[in-house]
């Protein structure tokens, strides 16, 4: 028996308004370590330690669209080196059915968890693990009680066979493997969306899976 643990955030607006300035994607990104991570949790924790040293704060963590370049740079320089699995899934929105459509934000959301999830659960754990999925938090009040909800009815419904699956929503700023998830993905969706692949360098080594099953 193991322990996994899949660290898990999304990007891109929930909507289909594409014409109208948003995003053309809705993804889905997981950052997976195996058995203990305690020294990769401890580095991160470092790191911003000697940033507060050196006078830069960042008591939210580490949030790729938000940081400056220097600050990317060391913060994928110590992923790179923790080497976690990565996994990514998004959805082209311009490629819904009108049905989709019609049912809304929340089912966007169900849509592409249930897509990554079903797989990427069979893929990292075998019968008899424990598989501890941390999802970053989104929306507030009603809307993420309504997230979360989803969250748990996919783990539920498609569980793989004889895994013990435990579904934790945390907020991003209180985990390092979430920081480590936001980052992947950031990097991938700078990719698939501008071609910009200047941080690819830290993700793709250990990047198992892309996938984009709305074409």
């Amino acid at each position: 028996m193991s322990e996994v643990f899949m660290y898990a955030d999304e990007t891109g607006n929930l909507d289909y308004n594409v014409s109208g300035g948003g995003s053309k994607y809705f993804g889905i990104g997981t950052a997976t370590f195996v058995g203990d991570h305690d020294q990769a949790v401890w580095q991160g924790h470092r790191l911003r330690l000697a940033h507060s040293r050196a006078g830069l704060a960042f008591p939210r963590g580490y949030h790729a669209k938000n940081d400056n370049y220097r600050t990317r740079k060391e913060v994928y320089d110590v992923i790179r080196a923790q080497a976690p699995r990565f996994d990514a899934t998004f959805l082209a929105k311009e490629n819904a059915h009108d049905s989709k459509r019609e049912k809304g934000d929340l089912h966007l959301y169900r849509e592409a968890w249930y897509l990554h999830f079903k797989e990427i659960a069979k893929q990292v754990t075998v019968q008899g693990d424990i598989l501890y999925v941390v999802v970053a938090t989104l929306g507030t009040s009603a809307r993420k009680k309504a997230f979360e909800d989803a969250i748990r009815e996919v783990c539920e419904d498609c569980a793989p066979s004889r895994r013990d699956v435990v579904v934790c929503t945390w907020d991003s700023s209180t985990s390092w493997g979430l920081q480590v998830a936001d980052y992947g993905l950031w990097a991938v969706q700078r990719k698939l969306e501008r071609g910009d692949a200047g941080f690819m360098w830290a993700v793709e080594p250990t990047l198992s899976s892309f996938s984009r099953p709305w074409g």
